[in-house]
């Protein structure tokens, strides 16, 4: 019997990185999986792999997101999970930053989990329970990177936790995951630099970069009813490297 038998998620960025390692995962346990991805050949592979449904979704509008709601309800007649996972990430130094990379940076990772909440969790309230995932970054908890990558991941964290206290007594539970770096195609440009690769490496406790089926598995139990009485919390991923 699988750990989500039954069970209607919906996982935003599903179609490649960490969200792909969530949705193949999610399926394999026993839940119909709706992969919400802007990337359209991406999703159209997303659709071929059993009990998952591709859904072109750009997270950082409100048109989309009661389009994609009210959809997934009346065909699948409930939404119990959502993870909050898409997101964009940057490169730039603080000193270029400019006011439209910081508009875009946290349409997408700032408002795209807050309108998640805010369009799915009224459905799951009406059902008395679902489990809400939303992913930040380990930048959110340490003084590490002063650029609007960590910013939007912050707003995250917060929105997290008064999203938790809204819908609590609603039964919809809201916790948050905060991944270190983990090896997937939005990281890759880190594979062109051994010698940073190399000190990212010596500087985590593990010993290791984070693989998405290390993020895919902390998700799966959030999302599951294994972790009932679990509400705004926050698990770290990051290999021990923001203990230190």
């Amino acid at each position: 019997m699988g750990r989500l038998d039954n069970k209607i998620a919906i996982i935003t960025g599903g179609a490649s990185g960490i969200g792909e390692s969530m949705v193949d995962l999610f399926s394999e346990e026993g839940a119909i999986v709706i992969a919400a991805d802007i990337n359209e050949a991406a999703l159209e592979r997303a659709s071929q792999k059993k009990n998952v449904y591709g859904m072109k979704l750009n997270v950082a509008s409100d048109e989309d997101w009661v389009i994609l709601a009210q959809q997934v309800n009346d065909r699948f007649g409930r939404i119990d999970i959502l993870v909050n996972n898409a997101g964009i990430s940057s490169e730039k130094p603080y000193q270029d930053i400019d006011i439209n990379d910081w508009q875009k940076m946290l349409s997408i990772n700032g408002y795209g989990p807050f309108a998640g909440v805010k369009h799915i969790a009224p459905y799951m309230a009406a059902q008395e329970k679902g489990s809400i995932v939303n992913i930040s970054s380990y930048t959110a908890q340490i003084g590490q990177g002063f650029n609007h990558y960590s910013a939007s991941k912050g707003a995250v964290r917060a929105l997290s936790k008064a999203a938790a206290t809204t819908f609590g007594r609603q039964g919809v539970r809201v916790n948050t995951l905060f991944p270190g770096i983990i090896e997937t195609p939005m990281t890759s440009a880190l594979s062109t630099s051994k010698e940073l690769l190399s000190h990212l490496i010596q500087a985590t406790p593990l010993q290791r970069l984070g693989q998405p089926d290390d993020i895919a598995k902390a998700a799966l139990f959030l999302a599951s009813d294994e972790s009932s009485y679990i509400t705004g919390a926050e698990l770290v991923i990051d290999g021990g490297f923001s203990a230190q």
